[in-house]
């Protein structure tokens, strides 16, 4: 897929994010496939996908650009999404449209850096480079390492990033005025009245995930809000 197409396909619509853990009650290819062919149906113009098992599922069941990534923990390192080469070579093995990844400044494992594994991706692919960030300064050192793309995926997950409730506007509508390269809003993007700011904000998409895609997490919510 040309770069442009994925581009323009994703311009002030909505992705979605299907990912179950192995500890959550929807995990599995084949369940991730029918979620995301559900989100289809309900309007999401691209997936965002954890393994390669389920980006070929994905692909295969709703034929949408998909997103894909490896979470997986490495001692003493606290980068996980998309941490190493090894992970970046079995996605491109299933050719995901997108490659997202920490692009956070912090020490990843084996001693790798991310203009490695960036390079790598553009040198082996077509494949576009989404450089998951906390904070402003981890989206200058991204874009530095040639990333395609800025999502805010890890806003309040780092040590430097605001403990915030709901999605971080602030580094939103600040990545938007000073990126060179298009800015994704995501994380803890609750309402369509959160995504919907979001693209005022100037985001060039937005992705969703734990609102739309993790029953036992809108279920919690409920359960909650009824005893407040």
């Amino acid at each position: 897929m040309s770069h442009p197409s994925f581009f323009s396909t994703i311009h002030k619509k909505l992705i979605v994010s299907c990912q179950a853990l192995e500890n959550e009650p929807l995990h599995g290819s084949e369940i991730m496939a029918k979620m995301a062919k559900a989100a289809k149906e309900g309007g999401a113009v691209a997936i965002r996908s954890n393994s390669a098992i389920d980006v070929a599922a994905i692909k295969k069941q709703t034929g949408l650009p998909v997103i894909g990534l490896v979470k997986r923990d490495y001692p003493g390192s606290e980068v996980f999404i998309t941490a190493t080469l090894n992970e970046v070579k079995e996605l491109l093995e299933v050719e995901p449209d997108v490659i997202a990844l920490d692009a956070t400044i912090r020490q990843r494992p084996n001693g790798e850096t991310l203009k490695e594994l960036v390079s790598y991706i553009h040198e082996h692919s077509n494949t576009l480079v989404m450089a998951d960030i906390a904070t402003k300064d981890d989206a200058e050192y991204a874009v530095s390492c040639g990333a395609d793309m800025l999502s805010t995926t890890l806003s309040g997950y780092t040590a430097d990033s605001p403990k915030l409730e709901g999605p971080d506007f602030e580094l939103v509508e600040e990545l938007c005025k000073s990126s060179k390269v298009p800015v994704i809003a995501e994380g803890r993007i609750n309402t369509p009245q959160d995504a919907k700011k979001m693209l005022e904000l100037g985001a060039w998409s937005i992705v969703v995930g734990s609102a739309i895609t993790r029953p036992q997490l809108i279920t919690k919510s409920f359960a909650e809000g009824i005893e407040k």
